[in-house]
């Protein structure tokens, strides 16, 4: 109806958001997937699989886990024993999520009976998206495509799969069921399910005013990565509650990070210890807690131990480099990555910390108009130099 509504086709609809995730997602650090079957755009789209869904449904019924009615084809959810072992539930205790795409058939066996493939009949008889198959035209089911995707691309069982705490119960209960009855064997070794992100105390919504994108928090001049930096405080298994006063505060604790990595080409300025001696051990321990449940929110804790250690004791400029990618690695915030600075101008900055810490604010001042025509504005923080654009 949307795209109706527009003026554009579902094609069009679905074009808009893949380039606008693609976007987004570059700008917060997230890597793109790699390659499958020499493919060289390795986002693998659901209609891209068709065939394979096909042929997924066809493994089935020659099995006896689906049957046809006159509206679908369904996966009969008696047939196998381990149905909702993802939830521990009964499959009489169990209550099947209702979907816009679920339409009421008289002809299910069970009431938690899925569809693996919808025919276009009845409210579908219009259907945009639309494909020939060995029972009349229609279109795959919600959760079919996931068992193909992984099936196809990666092989089954794959070693994680993850998802939101929403899909337990049905999405992620129903990919399980389709590819064990028929491949015989699991889906995924691991789940991992995080909590829901909240605003202002409430789910996020279209409906409830508080749906936000990327292109708003940019829009109040928020960095992308002051938004990662954020998500990387909660637990994932933990609700967030997103409120601009804590993107605040992940913003300075970022212009922080970006502060100390800036004054990478410092020596040691004077002082007796390098903080740097023992960052091998360091970064063990943060590793350590990302390894123990993806623990970002201790892990990053750690993070901002090690910078405070760093200001007052100083550090080896070599060291620190080191660091700073083996942060980047953990954590994508590009602290060794930046491209808004240059090397030359980073130096120029650590000079004029340098300066400044020995008392000698002429030289500091002088630093600081080179700067200042460079377009930088510096302001001196405890922490250390933050620059910004002018």
């Amino acid at each position: 109806m949307g795209a109706k509504r527009e003026g554009k086709s579902v094609w069009d609809v679905a074009k808009y958001y893949t380039d606008a995730f693609k976007r987004d997602a570059a700008k917060l650090n997230i890597l793109p997937p790699n390659g499958y079957s020499g493919k060289q755009d390795a986002y693998a789209r659901a209609t891209d699989f068709i065939d394979e869904q096909i042929e997924i449904v066809k493994i089935l019924l020659s099995k006896d886990f689906a049957y046809q009615t006159g509206q679908a084809i369904y996966f009969d959810v008696s047939k196998l024993r381990s149905y909702g072992e993802l939830t521990g539930q009964k499959l009489s205790d169990k209550e099947i999520a209702a979907r816009a795409e679920v339409v009421s058939d008289k002809s299910k066996r069970n009431p938690q009976d899925f569809a693996l493939w919808f025919f276009a009949v009845g409210r579908f008889a219009d259907h945009d998206m639309r494909w020939a198959s060995p029972w009349g035209e229609g279109f795959p089911g919600w959760h079919l495509e996931c068992s193909a995707i992984i099936h196809a691309t990666l092989g089954d069982p794959i070693d994680v799969h993850t998802g939101g705490v929403d899909h337990i119960g049905t999405h992620h209960t129903n990919e399980m069921a389709q590819t064990e009855a028929a491949f015989g064997n699991k889906l995924a070794n691991y789940w991992i399910h995080n909590e829901f992100l909240l605003v202002e105390n409430q789910r996020m919504g279209k409906s409830q005013g508080n749906f936000y994108t990327l292109a708003d928090v940019e829009k109040k001049s928020y960095e992308p990565l002051a938004l990662r930096l954020l998500f990387l405080q909660a637990h994932y298994r933990s609700q967030m509650n997103f409120t601009w006063e804590a993107l605040d505060g992940a913003q300075v604790f970022l212009k922080r990070l970006q502060a100390w990595a800036d004054l990478k080409f410092q020596k040691n300025l004077g002082h007796k210890k390098d903080a740097g001696a023992n960052y091998e051990g360091v970064l063990a321990s943060i590793k350590h807690a990302l390894e123990d449940d993806l623990n970002s929110a201790q892990a990053l804790a750690m993070v901002s131990q090690l910078t405070s250690q760093a200001e007052h004791e100083g550090i080896d400029s070599t060291k620190q480099e080191s660091m700073l990618k083996a942060l980047d690695d953990l954590f994508g915030l590009s602290l060794s990555k930046r491209t808004d600075i240059t090397t030359e101008q980073k130096m120029l900055i650590s000079d004029r910390e340098s300066a400044r810490k020995k008392s000698d604010f002429n030289e500091a001042d002088e630093l600081r108009l080179k700067l200042s025509a460079q377009g930088f504005l510096i302001e001196d923080t405890p922490h250390g130099p933050v620059w910004s654009r002018i």
